[in-house]
């Protein structure tokens, strides 16, 4: 919106098709919504309980600059007991969510005009963080036919002096997929190569079908260059709560916790009374709803790829899948708007993610298997799936 109170660079829109789905829900009473990725289950009581709980006990406070020291002690056991990987008090931040931490993680490593490389398909807010934060956006594109894996050639003939990172996300948002133990040891050896830090986006580490989640900091000379931003929102189904945590190197984390500061103090402590429930309660909590999720990306796969012009990859990992829709001859922005319009079904077109998400659509399976059954029943009846 072009006005003298607004700066000048956001007159230019930069709304996406993401940014819009809420309003075009609206159009329709009977809308599937299968675009955005909030699940429709909601915390689990030993995690709400507990929380409010110790809110009545007087934890309704400024926390720590840091973050509950109780909480970073559980996120240290936590990556101990799970993956076996050190992690020290002073690497800790805990962040009033994992958007905000990877705002803070940019602002605190990106000078004016450096280059940071985003592993595509991408969470959509990559791009204008970095730009928030001064620093240039260039995507790493991945295909579908090289199974969403990064190309490391590919990502060497992007380096440029002014590169100084690359943020990768495995499980992936939108795609499903997991970066290989093969990938990411090729991305340490570029990492090391060319002095990069690498801001890994750990969001989806509980929804790792076939096989255990690696983190990169795990790798043999990653821990002292990689970022973990992490979040509760979608492993503890925990989205309104807006919690999170940043493990990374203490210098960085010193200037991460001044800019916060400046932005939101500390994170809600009530909010991070619930992620200490929720990490020590996590195998009570979690195995139930990681299952539910499971059954229903897989239920979702199968009817995709009995659809005609519609296929999907064997899902992977996350609850979201990357509908390859070009056989239909439509763009994914036509794609998506014939879905809604015709099955008053509401998918996110994929040139959202970024420009190799053209030919795509992306689907949420946020929803139980009864409503995805009554989504794919209705999309199947649509002349361009025939």
């Amino acid at each position: 919106m072009k006005h003298k109170f607004i700066a000048k660079r956001y007159w230019k829109d930069k709304s996406t098709p993401m940014g819009q789905v809420d309003e075009l829900a609206k159009n329709y009473d009977d809308v599937i919504n299968l675009s955005l990725g909030d699940p429709d289950l909601i915390t689990h009581d030993i995690i709400i309980d507990n929380a409010f709980k110790d809110a009545r006990q007087g934890h309704t406070k400024y926390t720590d600059f840091r973050g509950d020291p109780v909480l970073r002690k559980e996120i240290i056991n936590y990556y101990r007991e799970e993956y076996d990987l050190p992690v020290k008090d002073e690497e800790i931040f805990v962040a009033a969510s994992g958007c905000l931490g990877m705002y803070l993680a940019l602002e605190a490593i990106l000078d004016d005009g450096d280059e940071v490389i985003l592993q595509a398909p991408f969470f959509t807010p990559y791009p204008q963080q970095v730009e928030l934060a001064r620093g240039i956006p260039v995507p790493l594109n991945t295909y579908e036919e090289e199974d969403f894996q990064i190309n490391i050639k590919r990502l060497e003939s992007l380096i440029t002096e002014r590169t100084k990172a690359l943020v990768i996300n495995s499980p992936s948002n939108p795609t499903g997929n997991i970066l290989s133990r093969q990938t990411l040891e090729s991305i340490r050896n570029i990492a090391v190569k060319y002095d990069l830090i690498v801001i890994s986006d750990d969001i989806y580490t509980s929804f790792s079908f076939n096989e255990p989640f690696i983190p990169i900091a795990s790798i043999e000379g990653m821990k002292e260059r990689t970022i973990i931003i992490n979040s509760f929102s979608k492993n503890f189904t925990m989205t309104g709560w807006r919690i999170g945590n940043i493990i990374a190197p203490d210098y960085i984390i010193k200037v991460i916790q001044q800019i916060n500061e400046n932005v939101v103090f500390t994170a809600p402590s009530i909010s991070q009374r619930g992620a200490i429930h929720a990490l020590r309660n996590r195998n009570e909590i979690q195995p139930e709803m990681i299952n539910e999720y499971k059954n229903r990306v897989f239920y979702a796969a199968d009817r995709i790829n009995r659809i005609p012009n519609m296929s999907v990859i064997s899902p992977k990992g996350t609850f979201y899948l990357f509908v390859n829709i070009k056989k239909t001859g439509l763009s994914s922005i036509e794609a998506s708007d014939a879905i809604l319009k015709e099955a008053h079904v509401l998918t996110i077109p994929g040139i959202a993610f970024g420009d190799c998400g053209e030919g795509y659509v992306r689907i949420a399976c946020t929803l139980g298997i009864d409503k995805l059954r009554e989504a794919f029943d209705r999309i199947e009846k649509m002349n361009i799936f025939k």
